[in-house]
């Protein structure tokens, strides 16, 4: 089928655009938010075509998967056909509730009979309210990364979109705590200059801004463990892409990260004494760091492989389809 899909977030839509349909992915001259058009950094496959608004207009589209709220009156404007009435919908939830009293919050798609919600996890389906909307759970899935685990260096690595913004929720102000034992080398958008916000110096914290993914993980793979430090998140894929090198995890037990941590795959904790304690296991022990890291990533493989993602998604499409009609 067709579906028409706007490129908000790179790791998930990667994943999604490697199933067997057509992705129509708008762009528009200044590559905005509105119409960013294929990824540059991740790996997309040709299915994933690009399409202009007033292309849309004619396009045979069978169904709209929208992941904003602004995304519904685009979608009504460059189609000429309404999402929910005229063509069946789904909106893919990403996120956790940002504002309200959690876990209050309402959904902007609460109370609708005309959508389905589909939520990236478990944990957001929980704490949104989305009143008497349909919603439904499809567990991530990652495209597998092509390297392993070695760990052959002493430092720790954390993937961070925005830390100096986001601070508490990523938990940006616990970096200094684990700069103490081991150098930090920090992966993700608008990490510069980070060591000076933090106010520590440039060799404990290192910042590698919007790296090609794939070069990403190739540096991932050489630090001996991944902090995942989000006090407040749906669920971090690049957590589950450094499972899934074999990179144990040092991670705080918040949000969906409890279920996608196994035991034995590093360490889960509300305690950050804990996780300091265990972070200088791993460092000490490189043996230890690399059995660890192989438990993550047999957990990871098992339960986020892109096979159960994009056959979850088939099952899904097709009964919101074929609903419709």
């Amino acid at each position: 089928m067709n579906i028409l899909l706007w490129h908000v977030h790179g790791s998930w839509t990667t994943s999604f655009v490697h199933g067997k349909h057509r992705y129509l992915v708008p762009v528009t001259p200044d590559r905005g938010p509105d119409g960013r058009g294929r990824a540059r950094t991740y790996p997309w496959p040709d299915n994933a075509v690009e399409i202009t608004p007033p292309e849309l207009a004619t396009a045979e589209v069978d169904l709209v998967l929208l992941q904003r709220p602004e995304e519904e009156a685009l979608a009504t404007e460059w189609l000429g056909r309404r999402p929910g009435r005229d063509i069946p919908v789904i909106y893919v939830e990403h996120n956790t509730p940002k504002d309200g009293a959690v876990p209050n919050s309402r959904h902007p798609m609460a109370d609708r009979d005309d959508l389905l919600i589909a939520h990236v996890t478990a944990f957001n389906q929980l704490y949104w309210d989305t009143g008497g909307t349909r919603t439904t759970v499809v567990d991530h899935g990652v495209v597998p990364p092509t390297v392993s685990y070695s760990g052959e260096l002493d430092r720790l690595a954390v993937v961070i979109n925005e830390p100096m913004r986001r601070w508490r929720v990523t938990g940006t102000d616990l970096l200094p705590r684990f700069a103490e034992i081991a150098p930090l080398d920090v992966f993700g958008l608008k990490v510069t200059g980070l060591a000076d916000r933090l106010g520590l110096p440039a060799d404990r914290v290192t910042s590698h801004d919007d790296l090609p993914q794939a070069r990403m993980h190739a540096e991932l793979a050489r630090r001996r463990a991944y902090l995942h430090l989000c006090r407040w998140t749906s669920l971090g894929l690049s957590l589950i892409e450094a499972m899934t090198i074999g990179m144990p995890v040092v991670a705080l037990a918040a949000t969906e990260a409890v279920m996608a941590v196994p035991p034995g795959a590093g360490a889960l904790a509300t305690r950050v004494d804990d996780l300091l304690t265990a972070t200088g296991q791993l460092l000490a022990d490189p043996a230890g760091a690399r059995r660890a890291g192989a438990v993550a990533r047999r957990a990871a493989r098992d339960r986020y492989g892109l096979d159960r993602f994009l056959t979850d998604w088939d099952r899904l499409l097709e009964e919101e389809v074929c609903g419709s009609r």
